[in-house]
């Protein structure tokens, strides 16, 4: 059975959806980001990065979500659509472009918006517009497609559910109104069952809440290091 390490964040919860989807048996482990959970010796063994989610499934051990997506999909050959090279490019890129772009930017965006100290006004203008203009590739896409690749859902759809859930807290309470076909693409992926069951995870297990100055330095380990 598959070892999932996880908790509710954006990048777990598309795991969540992949391994719902595909109708994988998975065990359930919790990692406490606010506890300082993924700085022990024990997780560090299996994702150096500290960071969830990670998967275990048998001798392989994969961390990074969108690895973990594509490493699902080839393993069980689900949500793949296309087999040409044309169209295993644009899988890949649009994968790709949610990893380096829409995952990083937005949760930039977040931390400066609500966690980072003034003077921010820089960083937050940089970070907003940054997340700004990569969701706003994506509305343009899925203006013009159902789903990601077309008409077929895929494991790029799942990557973009991830993080598009928290858009009014990545852009503003006001973000959607001006993202109608992500708006579209989030409330058709949230309303298939799978996606039901993912989001229901949350009362598996009890996370922390609390940001307080043990929380913060656990997540945000800058904090205790002048390197510039």
């Amino acid at each position: 059975m598959i070892k999932f390490y996880y908790n509710m964040a954006p990048n777990p919860a598309k795991v969540a959806l992949c391994l719902e989807e595909m109708g994988l048996p998975y065990e359930l482990i919790p990692i406490d980001t606010r506890k300082a959970e993924q700085h022990a010796p024990a997780f560090l063994a299996i994702n150096p990065n500290a960071k969830v989610p990670v998967i275990v499934d048998g001798d392989a051990t994969v961390f990074d979500s969108n690895a973990i997506l594509l490493y699902l999909a080839e393993k069980t050959g689900q949500f793949l659509p296309g087999k040409s090279p044309a169209e295993r490019g644009q899988l890949l890129s649009w994968l790709m472009f949610i990893a380096s772009g829409i995952g990083p930017y937005s949760g930039q965006s977040v931390h400066f918006r609500n966690f980072a100290p003034e003077p921010k006004d820089y960083a937050v203008n940089r970070y907003t517009f940054e997340a700004q203009r990569h969701w706003g590739i994506l509305e343009t896409r899925l203006g013009k497609n159902r789903f990601m690749l077309g008409d077929a859902y895929s494991i790029v759809d799942m990557a973009v559910w991830g993080w598009s859930r928290l858009i009014p807290f990545v852009l503003g309470p006001d973000a959607m109104k001006q993202l109608p076909n992500l708006k579209r693409h989030l409330d058709e992926i949230g309303a298939r069952p799978a996606a039901v069951r993912a989001l229901a995870l949350k009362d598996k297990h009890s996370f922390k809440t609390e940001m307080d100055d043990a929380a913060r330095h656990s997540m945000f380990p800058h904090l205790a290091v002048k390197v510039a």
